[in-house]
């Protein structure tokens, strides 16, 4: 099969297109034939610069979020049938015990990941436990299920680990993004009040598009002051905060009124921040991640709820998976409004 693989840190170019091994299935595993995956900052574009702090292992092959057809199926699997339409979950339970149920739900905190630790999407094939594969409603195709895969059942588990409810403020970073643009759906459909946080006016407007009632570019205007304003001074019950930007997050935790929680999974933006731990205790405060909320419940409900129409999945261009640096360096550039798509099918 081809791949694109990585054999050291740098730049996109550091991807290579060649030839590898095509895996073979063992007990319980699946070869799945790879139609789409997405290209992700965090475990894609910093996962290849420096390995990201994820423990990464080389020789890699990048790609977290796959989807694709069943081709083949290792002893013991019942659950799938060959020719079967999956999206994969990007948790591989480690295997180190069997009590805690983490093959099924993927909450195993020494869960291996595909594209860090295991081989990943970029590449024509790849095997994973049957377990992390869930089929692929009629009327989605193989592009729609990855990015649901990837983001639409954190956006549900951020949700209800900040326990957000109808009637609550809701501030999203980075709304237009790839989580963020889920998270506005999902919190839509609470029935929350949006305001829908971004860097450019028209990324202002995606997230309103998609169900925000508000909308602030915090690269233009004050992050805090406009929060304030449009809450009429009492702050948001949660911020959903997947940037790490050291100047937006000050002012996005200042954005919470008394109270408040705070969800980030995403550290983009830089990273290191700076944690204001007097108004953290006197207003009551908490801040969390949200990595790994997620489990095989939430994403088969955010594939079901986006087949009827629930859900709707920004993707901005697919392209062939032989021309990952070129995407690589696309997404870098911040000019996608929408999910990059690789398709190793395409010539």
């Amino acid at each position: 099969m081809k791949a694109m693989v990585i054999h050291q840190f740098g730049e996109p170019e550091v991807m290579q297109w060649e030839e590898a091994p095509t895996p073979q299935p063992g007990p319980g595993e699946v070869l799945v034939k790879v139609h789409s995956v997405s290209v992700n900052r965090t475990l894609d574009l910093q996962v290849r610069q420096d390995g990201g702090g994820y423990g990464a292992i080389l020789p890699l092959v990048l790609g977290n979020d796959p989807a694709g057809e069943v081709a083949d199926l290792g002893s013991g699997v019942e659950s799938l049938r060959v020719g079967e339409r999956v999206a994969i979950s990007q948790g591989i339970h480690c295997g180190a015990c069997d009590h805690c149920g983490a093959g099924d739900n993927f909450q195993c905190v020494n869960r291996r990941m595909l594209g860090i630790h295991l081989w990943g999407g970029y590449a024509e094939y790849l095997k994973v436990p049957a377990s992390n594969c869930v089929p692929i409603p009629p009327g989605l195709s193989y592009g729609e299920a990855t990015v649901v895969a990837r983001h639409f059942p954190l956006a549900i588990a951020q949700t209800r680990l900040t326990n957000l409810q109808a009637g609550d403020w809701a501030l999203v970073m980075g709304a237009s993004g790839g989580l963020g643009s889920c998270i506005v759906q999902v919190a839509r459909n609470i029935g929350a009040n949006i305001i829908a946080g971004a860097g450019a006016d028209e990324r202002v407007e995606v997230g309103k598009s998609l169900g925000a009632q508000h909308g602030v570019n915090y690269r233009r205007d004050n992050l805090e002051t406009e929060v304030m304003r449009i809450t009429e001074g009492r702050g948001v019950d949660v911020v959903f905060e997947n940037i790490g930007d050291p100047v937006q997050w000050d002012r996005a935790f200042n954005s919470m009124g008394r109270g408040g929680r705070l969800a980030t999974v995403g550290a983009h933006g830089g990273g290191t921040v700076e944690l204001d731990l007097k108004k953290l205790y006197q207003r009551r405060l908490q801040v969390m991640s949200g990595l790994g909320a997620e489990g095989r419940s939430e994403l088969e409900e955010s594939l079901e709820l986006t087949a009827t129409g629930e859900f709707q999945v920004l993707i901005d261009r697919t392209i062939p998976l032989s021309e990952a640096v070129e995407a690589h360096k696309l997404v870098d550039r911040n000019e996608p409004l929408g999910k990059v798509i690789l398709d190793p099918t395409l010539g």
